[in-house]
């Protein structure tokens, strides 16, 4: 299947100084996919609904403001490699041409919804992340932002003292509810009410109840279950508990597309544009170097995720490296951060191999022990 068959035209074309109160407008008159944006009349980037949603800029903003960097698709590429380019792109949209005219765009949830049927051969667990990050419903609703900020997802299961599963916070949930607050209070100084919003506990503004999903259901139950309730992610509970045991997203259901049997190591990097003085082939040949040490351990694909902070030293940015590799063995992971994605990466990579090696002793271990008891068994 190719993108031809599943792009759209729902589409509007606007200049990079626009100003927001009329892409505001577009959304709320024509409802579009998204807003394809261009400058010196070449592609330029995008802008979803969600995306200028969170934004709180003031309506003279220019459009080039919150206007998101995508890769351009060909109307003639396929769904796999569409899906790779949205996954390292870590967009949910992107303009489709046809030569040097825009042909129309393509979205995370037309993919799905296109390929929904092939997903009943992929397990929840096969495509989950098991290492989620959560917050307490008692936390300030500034953790939640700095935990989602600092981890680049969106959206945080809410737990209680016990562990036990109450609630999920996102950012939408954030932005809906600052919006509903200030319209309800009006214009005037916000600083000191921004303040109070941070310092209500999560439990105030989280979403409930949490519509969630068991590991052995199928890929395609997940997504269904998503657009019925219009949600991006699912929080993964066993079948007899109210106990986190991962996350499943859109995007994680989307990674799965592009995985390869072939013999090579299948690496994915969101945020590939942040690679500075490192090369994509390097990233592959260092992950495959770490999964090397321990021959056991099968890599069937690995993800690498670039996160760029604001805060910069002499002029190099701040930058977060997170890589998980799933395996075998299970998923894991390392991060860290450093001044440049060269930096950073061989921060988290230091960090995954410590994780590996921990791996590979505990499984050492654990086959010294069975030794151990098979030759007291039989004296």
């Amino acid at each position: 299947m190719n993108i031809s068959d599943i792009a759209v035209p729902e589409y509007v074309e606007v200049a990079a100084d626009e100003r927001l109160a009329k892409v505001r407008s577009i959304f709320e008159r024509e409802n579009p996919k998204g807003i394809v944006v261009t400058e010196g009349g070449e592609y330029a980037g995008v802008v979803g609904e969600k995306q200028l949603l969170r934004s709180r800029m003031e309506d003279d903003t220019k459009v080039s403001a919150v206007m998101k960097p995508a890769p351009s698709v060909k109307r003639t590429e396929d769904v796999r490699e569409t899906a790779r380019l949205l996954v390292e792109g870590d967009v949910k949209i992107a303009p489709v041409y046809e030569g040097e005219k825009l042909y129309g765009v393509i979205t995370v949830d037309q993919i799905l919804e296109a390929v929904l049927d092939s997903l009943d051969a992929i397990t929840v667990d096969q495509v989950a992340t098991t290492d989620v990050i959560g917050v307490n419903d008692g936390d300030s609703v500034g953790k939640a932002i700095n935990r989602l900020r600092e981890n680049g997802v969106s959206r945080l299961p809410v737990l209680d003292d016990d562990g036990g599963l109450v609630g999920v916070v996102t950012t939408n949930d954030i932005v809906e509810f600052v919006v509903r607050d200030q319209e309800r209070q009006g214009s005037g100084d916000r600083a000191g009410d921004i303040d109070r919003m941070l310092d209500l506990p999560v439990y105030d503004i989280m979403s409930t109840p949490v519509i969630t999903a068991t590991g052995d259901e199928t890929a395609k139950a997940a997504v269904s279950r998503m657009f019925d309730n219009d949600v991006s992610g699912l929080v993964i509970t066993p079948n007899d508990a109210e106990t986190v045991a991962g996350m499943v997203t859109k995007t994680d259901v989307l990674r799965a597309l592009t995985f390869t049997e072939e013999d090579a190591m299948d690496v994915q990097i969101t945020n590939v544009d942040l690679l500075d003085r490192v090369s994509r082939e390097h990233v592959v040949e260092s992950i495959e170097d770490v999964a090397d040490k321990y021959a056991e351990m099968q890599v069937m694909h690995a993800h690498v995720r670039l996160h760029r902070h604001k805060e910069k030293l002499r002029g190099t940015p701040l930058i977060q490296c997170q890589i998980r590799l799933r395996t075998n063995q299970g998923q894991v992971g390392g991060s860290g951060e450093g001044y440049g994605a060269e930096h950073a990466f061989h921060v988290a990579l230091d960090k995954l191999e410590r994780n590996v090696l921990e791996i590979k002793g505990v499984n050492a271990d654990a086959e010294y022990k069975g030794q151990l008891l098979r030759k007291l068994g039989g004296m």
